[in-house]
């Protein structure tokens, strides 16, 4: 990869190390409510999906003596949940409310009274049903966000049966043991499946990108780096954000510096990309020996006159005289990693580079002509295109048009965002601050 096309990727990419986070995502109250929207349909097709266990009793009823019953082949016919809200606790998590709930359920009764026998089926109404529950946030060994649910706790408010078949009076005779005995059995199944459902999130969450391939030479990492960060108005989740080499991770010279992300709060989500990543990418890149590129006659005489150093325009006329149709070939390095900068609307690139100039003899060999020193600097233009952040990059100086050919291949793929499964962005906004970019956005999930 040549030194024109590194700086070209660096305009792309999120960033991070150490356990300060170099991306930094926040979750808003706007987002939690969208969460809030998911979430609710999701419980809603759980409930629908309980099945209540047959059971069976015996009650002694005043003047009457002992009745057993048995309530067989109960299935939920619908569910309801009007009204529900969620709420963020510091250092916690969040408390999901639902109020107002209400469940249908079809079954069948039997009884037995004395030598007396009769059955039926019937149909429950349970009223101004109520659940609450805590889901604390966390991240598990891999650096994945993980939830577990907490302080569960749900209560029937009226339970009315309608029976079908049999005498009448044996209805009036057991209804409220089984309207008592339905609302108990309908209590015990609703938390236990409301923290599976809860659990049942963690799988979408394993689909955070934590490790994701840029190219056959470098991946970035999007672990999170501590524990989530939950207020009363946001969560956040801080990531590391890290280039590294495949296969080969090694810590930069440097760490990333602390993110502070602005009051905004019109968006669900808050993506902070510090300037740290773009430098560990230069960091990956220079290790790896690929930021280099070797320019040939051909590719020099393509330049036009106003982009071409002086120095260069120069060396190249002398050289020209020196050594009479032959080929020349410029082997451009970096001297030290480039150096990614942000300030309000305006990202910088400087690299520190070598050309060396050579005569291409008749037989193939090279004869070594000079060294210049150069010092480039690169502003770049960042955009988002689906998932990925995109660049587009204006050269202040030093070969533009050959720059030009080598990014449009690199910046045309961009570079993945952290991301779930199935996620998308709407109503993207972006901004370069200082040290960092920020990306607001409200997100939809498919599938």
């Amino acid at each position: 990869m040549s030194l024109y096309c590194w700086l070209a990727l660096v305009a792309l990419v999120p960033m991070t190390l150490s356990t300060e986070p170099g991306v930094k995502v926040r979750i808003t109250a706007k987002g939690l409510e969208y969460g809030r929207q998911v979430g609710m349909a999701a419980l809603q097709e759980k409930l629908k999906a309980i099945r209540i266990p047959d059971f069976s009793g015996k009650q002694r009823v005043s003047r009457i003596g002992k009745v057993r019953y048995s309530l067989t082949n109960l299935i939920i016919k619908s569910v309801g949940l009007p009204t529900s809200s969620v709420n963020l606790v510091a250092g916690t998590g969040v408390k999901m409310s639902i109020t107002g709930a209400f469940i249908s359920v079809r079954g069948n009764w039997r009884v037995k009274y004395l030598f007396i026998r009769d059955s039926g089926s019937f149909d429950l109404d349970v009223r101004d049903l109520s659940i609450s529950a805590t889901i604390a946030i966390g991240r598990d060994a891999t650096g994945h966000p993980m939830v577990s649910g907490a302080n569960c706790a749900a209560n029937v408010g009226s339970a009315r049966v309608k029976f079908h078949g049999g005498a009448s009076w044996l209805y009036n005779l057991f209804s409220k043991y089984i309207n008592r005995a339905l609302r108990k059995a309908m209590e015990k199944q609703i938390c236990p499946l409301v923290t599976k459902a809860i659990s049942d999130m963690n799988p979408r969450l394993q689909t955070l990108n934590v490790l994701a391939k840029v190219d056959k030479h470098a991946e970035i990492e999007y672990s999170m780096v501590s524990p989530p960060t939950i207020s009363t108005s946001a969560i956040d989740l801080n990531l590391k954000g890290e280039f590294y080499n495949i296969g080969n991770h090694k810590e930069p010279p440097f760490s990333p510096k602390a993110i502070s992300l602005p009051p905004q709060v019109n968006k669900m989500v808050y993506i902070s990309l510090s300037a740290f990543t773009a430098n560990s990418a230069g960091f990956v890149y220079n290790r790896a020996g690929i930021l280099s590129e070797d320019i040939t006659d051909d590719m020099v005489n393509y330049l036009p006159s106003d982009s071409t150093p002086k120095q260069v325009s120069c060396c190249v006329f002398q050289i020209a005289r020196r050594f009479p149709g032959l080929m020349m070939k410029l082997v451009v390095k970096t001297a030290k990693d480039p150096i990614a900068s942000f300030e309000p609307n305006s990202m910088t690139v400087n690299a520190t580079g070598t050309v060396t100039a050579y005569a291409i003899q008749p037989n193939g060999a090279l004869t070594s002509l000079f060294v210049l020193n150069l010092e480039t600097s690169v502003s770049a233009r960042v955009f988002l295109t689906g998932m990925r952040l995109g660049g587009a990059v204006t050269l202040n100086n030093f070969f533009d048009k050959i720059y030009e050919f080598c990014f449009i291949v690199q910046l045309a793929k961009g570079y993945p965002l952290p991301a779930l499964k199935n996620m998308n962005l709407l109503n993207t906004q972006l901004q370069i601050l200082k040290d960092n970019i920020l990306i607001g956005t409200d997100v939809h999930f498919t599938g």
